[in-house]
């Protein structure tokens, strides 16, 4: 299940890039919804330290006062191997792997947003650590609760990091962390006192015990530890940071780690406690409980995704898109519009969407069916091949073969095809006419303005008829030069091929008896039927080129340069957007974008059941 943390990972950096903090405001927050574990403690509870050790490196900035005044988002990874570094996401690219530029970027990304004051700022720092000595993992490292405000900063710094505390963690989805020092009253816990709060039951509160080894001689802290001073529903779980000697002294963290271990399975009073005690199983439980808080919130994330995505996409139909105030911003936003009725126009038409399939219909029904009803046998009759033959020799009868009478017989045949052909233009540019005006009224954008839809619907009409025109002449040509020039190697073969109609033995002189005109019709019809084969595959190659394509390629060519030549007033006329909603437009679309984005990484992931 270690991939679910990661989904809520790639969503949570989703939710800052795109300015979705949780804060309240009138769009929907997907943030709030997401399950975090959020770290609470005071300035002196230990907190760092635990998220170090956690960790296994010093990355933290540290100091007097309040160090920490922006939340940090901190997602652990744990990677087979290599070395370990972190990432932050406001730098993409860079990769750390000193962990003390980690600290001081932390700090001057925190400068950033806040300035060198003292403030606090509730936009998050997303920090990510890939090491193989790490779990999976995602905290939300909060600042710290105070009491009194230091040097430089305002009085309200005490209500205002409580206020920002608070509202991370009065949300049924997150999970407190929260760290509470041994050496101190558990009843003076700032952690607790939050806690309890907004967590009456204990349902979500995950509590630690920080400074074990710091407490009075004589004492312990057996009772918290196994539930009986403090009840939360999980059990605690008691840590043994550095010192600040060992901070000072730069103690290896690995060591860290092996010495509490050993503290606690060497103390009488915690021995019988310390399987579940020290910050490696803190980790291990913080993972395996996220993951399952993760896997039960998940069905009713998705829920959430979709219905705020139909919201949201609902709303922005209403709106429609957003047009700028100058002549160049209406420019563009026509041109913008144009290349979206372009793309959803070259759709219908490669497939994506429906109706170009009617053209090869033409291709593959209309036009064979059209060249099947000239019935050349009939304009090839006996009667009809005498006259033409006759005609053709005119005064004087032909001595050898009557070419000129062959010629006739061609031409009058192949003229005939002139008419399927125009057909199949006009056919086509019906079909390209009306896949127009769908993809006109599929256009979203053309709806909000009538008047820009009414002269794209103009220019595509006139550029379909000027490609039509010229895939007349085209085409038209293609029969023509069928006509002008026959294939001469076809007539050569003739009169040795006696199995075709020729007969060398036959009398020149009979050249008009029906045996004769009979074997002209044959050998006719048979150089019109393979120039109409021949024309069946190459009169769609001609509407492609000159329609199909050119449709594809320049349909709105000749209104774009009419575009440049107008005058503001004149692109004007053709938007009208009211101002008043744009900045409500732009922000349901970087919303719209964070959802979708949630909505694609969680349909990615395959959870076990």
């Amino acid at each position: 299940m270690e991939n679910l943390i990661s989904l809520v990972n790639k969503i949570q950096r989703a939710c800052t890039a795109l300015g979705d903090h949780g804060d309240q405001s009138a769009l929907p927050t997907l943030w709030d919804s997401l399950p975090a574990i959020a770290v609470v403690g005071g300035q002196s509870s230990g907190k760092s330290s635990v998220l170090e050790s956690i960790v296994g490196k010093d990355f933290l900035p540290r100091g007097s006062g309040i160090v920490t005044r922006r939340p940090l988002v901190l997602q652990l990874h744990k990677i087979d191997q290599g070395r370990e570094y972190a990432e932050f996401l406001h730098l993409p690219r860079k990769r750390f792997t000193d962990f003390a530029a980690v600290r001081k970027e932390i700090s001057d990304e925190t400068d950033r947003e806040t300035g060198r004051s003292k403030q606090i700022s509730s936009v998050p720092i997303h920090l990510s650590i890939y090491s193989p000595n790490v779990v999976n993992l995602t905290l939300v490292d909060l600042p710290g609760l105070t009491k009194v405000a230091v040097e430089g900063q305002p009085d309200s710094i005490v209500q205002d990091i409580e206020n920002m505390v608070r509202s991370y963690i009065e949300k049924p989805n997150c999970i407190i962390l929260a760290i509470s020092p041994a050496n101190q009253d558990l009843a003076t816990s700032d952690a607790i006192k939050i806690s309890r709060e907004v967590d009456p039951k204990g349902e979500r509160t995950l509590g630690v015990l920080t400074k074990i080894d710091l407490m009075d001689k004589g004492t312990d802290a057996v009772d918290i530890l196994e539930g009986k001073s403090y009840r939360l529903q999980f059990p605690w779980v008691g840590v043994v940071n550095r010192s600040q000697a060992d901070i000072n002294k730069n103690v290896d963290m690995i060591a860290a780690r092996r010495r509490e271990r050993e503290y606690f399975a060497n103390s009488p009073e915690y021995k019988h406690l310390a399987h579940r005690m020290g910050s490696e199983h803190l980790a291990k439980m913080l993972s395996k409980h996220l993951e399952t808080v993760i896997k039960s919130r998940i069905p009713g994330i998705q829920s959430l995704i979709t219905k705020t995505i139909a919201e949201l996409e609902a709303e922005l139909t209403r709106l429609g898109k957003p047009i700028a105030t100058d002549a160049g911003g209406k420019l563009y936003a026509i041109m913008e519009i144009c290349r979206i009725f372009d793309q959803i126009y070259k759709e219908h038409l490669d497939g994506v969407r429906t109706g170009g399939d009617k053209i090869y219909i033409v291709f593959d029904n209309q036009l064979p069916a059209a060249l099947k009803r000239l019935q050349f046998d009939k304009h090839l009759s006996m009667e009809n091949v005498r006259k033409l033959i006759s005609e053709a020799d005119g005064y004087q009868p032909h001595l050898i073969a009557p070419e000129q009478g062959y010629r006739r017989l061609i031409e009058s045949s192949l003229v005939t095809i002139r008419g399927p052909a125009e057909a199949a233009v006009d056919a086509v540019h019906a079909i390209l006419k009306d896949l127009a005006h769908k993809a006109i009224s599929e256009t979203m954008e053309l709806k909000q303005y009538p008047s820009l839809r009414v002269e794209v619907s103009n220019a595509a009409c006139e550029s379909l008829e000027r490609m039509r025109d010229e895939s007349k002449k085209a085409t038209l040509k293609l029969v023509d030069m069928e006509c002008s020039y026959l294939t001469v190697d076809f007539f050569r073969k003739l009169p040795q091929d006696i199995e075709k109609g020729g007969n060398p033995t036959h009398s020149i002189f009979d050249r008009y008896n029906d045996s004769y005109l009979r074997r002209i019709g044959t050998t006719v019809l048979s150089y019109v039927n393979m120039v109409c084969a021949t024309l069946r595959n190459s009169i769609p190659k001609s509407i492609v080129y000159c329609q199909v394509r050119e449709a594809k390629r320049s349909l709105l060519d000749y209104f774009f340069a009419e575009l440049g030549k107008m005058e503001p007033k004149q692109l004007s006329s053709l938007l009208n957007e009211d101002p008043a909603v744009m900045e409500r437009r732009s922000s349901l679309a970087k919303r719209l974008e964070l959802y979708r984005s949630a909505q694609a990484e969680i349909d990615t992931v395959a959870w076990s059941k």
